[in-house]
C-alpha cells in the first residue's frame, strides 16, 4: 500500500512559530525522508469560511500568505501537491455523504470543537458548517487515501473522529476507505507553544504571535516583551523554568550549537535552566539569548519568503496545478465511494437490469 500524507492549514492569516514547530518541520522533514509516495498539503479555505463566512476577503488575501510560509518553511512543490480546498469539490460531496454516519452527540462531544466553539463564543449560535468540521477533515483526510497526517496535539481528536468515520464506513459499505495514522512532534514542547503573553496557546486570533514572516526588529520586539515567571522580579530571586514561555520557546527552537555561538558560558540548556532556577540569571539575558536563537531559525524562511513574493506568478501556478492533480486523486476516492454506496447509477446499469 502507499505511504500518503494529508495535512494543511486554515488561511486566517500569517503561519507562526507555533505552526513551524508543531507541524510545518515535520512536514518538510517527512517530505525529504523518500518514505513517502505522495504528499498532500491543504489550503483549507472551506474550513476557514466556517467562521469567516461573512469576511470572505480575509480568506482570500491569506491564501497567497500561506502558500507563501509553505515555501518559505522548504515545502517543495517538485515533492509535495500543494491545493485550495475549495477547489476540489469532491471533498463536498464526501463530507455530506459522511454525515450521515456520525451523531450530533458524538460531534458535541469532540474536545477540539467543544473549545473551538468557547474560544469563538459560538456556544449560543453555532454556524451549521463549523459543527460539521470534524467531518469535513476526515473527507479531507480519506480523499486522498492518507495513510498518515502530521498534526499538532490539538487535532488528535479529530483524526480519534475520522477513524470512526472510515470503521463505520467500511463495516457499513465494504473495506473503501484507508484508516490514517498521526504523527505528533517528537518535541513535547512543539506540542502546544503558548502565545507570548503565556496565555492559551500561540493563536492568530488572540494575537500572541511571533509570526514567520515577522522581520528581525518585530521578532526582537516580541521576545523581549514576552511573560516570564511573575515571580522572578529581581535577578538574586529563584525563578521557575516549569510554564515559563521563555523556557518553552527554548526547549522547542534552541539546538546545542548555539550555546558556543550566542551563550559560551553556559553549555547547554539544562545548565542554563539550573541556574535561573537557583537564581542570579535575569529575565533580559535569557530573552537576548532566546532573540539570537530565534533569529537563526526565522532567517532563511524570510529569505526564501523574500524570494517567492518576487514571483507571485509562479506561486500563483503552482497551487493551481497542485488543485488540479489534488482533484483528480479526490475523484477516483469519490468513484470508488459512489460504487460502494451503490448510487453510481450510471456506472453500472444493473439498475434495471
Amino acid at each position: 500500500m502507499s505511504k500518503i500524507i494529508l495535512t494543511g492549514d486554515r488561511p486566517t492569516g500569517r503561519l507562526h512559530v507555533g505552526h513551524y514547530v508543531g507541524s510545518l518541520s515535520e512536514r518538510v522533514r517527512l517530505q525529504n525522508s523518500g518514505l513517502y509516495d505522495e504528499i498532500y498539503i491543504m489550503i483549507a479555505d472551506a474550513q476557514a469560511l466556517t467562521d469567516n463566512a461573512e469576511h470572505p476577503e480575509k480568506v482570500r488575501q491569506n491564501i497567497l500568505q500561506v502558500a507563501l510560509d509553505y515555501l518559505a518553511c522548504g515545502i517543495d512543490p517538485e515533492k509535495s501537491t500543494i491545493f485550495i480546498q475549495s477547489m476540489v469539490p469532491e471533498l463536498t460531496e464526501l463530507t455530506f455523504y459522511y454525515m450521515n454516519l456520525v451523531t450530533v452527540a458524538r460531534v458535541q462531544r469532540n474536545p477540539t470543537v467543544k473549545s473551538e466553539i468557547q474560544m469563538r463564543n459560538f456556544e449560543a449560535s453555532i454556524p451549521v458548517g463549523f459543527f460539521c468540521y470534524p467531518i469535513s477533515q476526515a473527507a479531507d483526510i480519506t480523499a486522498f487515501r492518507a495513510t498518515t497526517v502530521p498534526v499538532g496535539e490539538d487535532q488528535l481528536p479529530m483524526l480519534e473522529q475520522c477513524k470512526e468515520i472510515v470503521h463505520k464506513f467500511n463495516t457499513v459499505y465494504g473495506e473503501t476507505l484507508t484508516e490514517p495514522e498521526i504523527i505528533l512532534p517528537s518535541n513535547k514542547a512543539c506540542l502546544r507553544l503558548p502565545g507570548i503573553d503565556g496565555k492559551a496557546k500561540m493563536s492568530k486570533s488572540l494575537g500572541n504571535c511571533i509570526y514567520l514572516s515577522d522581520e528581525e526588529a518585530d521578532v526582537k520586539k516580541k521576545v523581549m516583551s514576552m511573560f516570564t515567571d511573575p515571580n522572578h522580579l529581581r535577578v538574586e530571586d529563584p525563578g521557575r523554568v516549569e510554564g515559563n514561555p521563555v523556557f518553552i520557546y527554548l526547549d522547542a527552537f534552541c539546538k546545542p550549537e548555539y550555546f558556543a555561538e550566542f551563550l559560551p558560558e553556559y553549555q547547554n540548556l539544562d545548565e542554563l535552566k539550573a541556574h535561573y532556577t537557583r537564581g542570579g540569571l535575569g529575565d533580559v539575558k535569557v530573552k537576548k539569548f532566546l532573540n539570537k536563537v530565534l533569529q537563526a531559525e526565522l532567517s532563511p524562511i524570510r529569505e526564501r519568503r523574500k524570494y517567492w513574493e518576487q514571483h507571485l506568478d509562479d506561486v500563483y501556478d503552482i497551487l493551481k496545478e497542485g488543485s488540479r492533480v489534488a482533484e483528480t486523486k479526490a475523484a477516483q476516492t469519490l468513484h470508488d465511494v459512489r460504487s460502494a454506496m451503490q448510487i453510481n447509477y450510471f456506472d453500472d446499469n444493473s439498475l434495471i437490469k
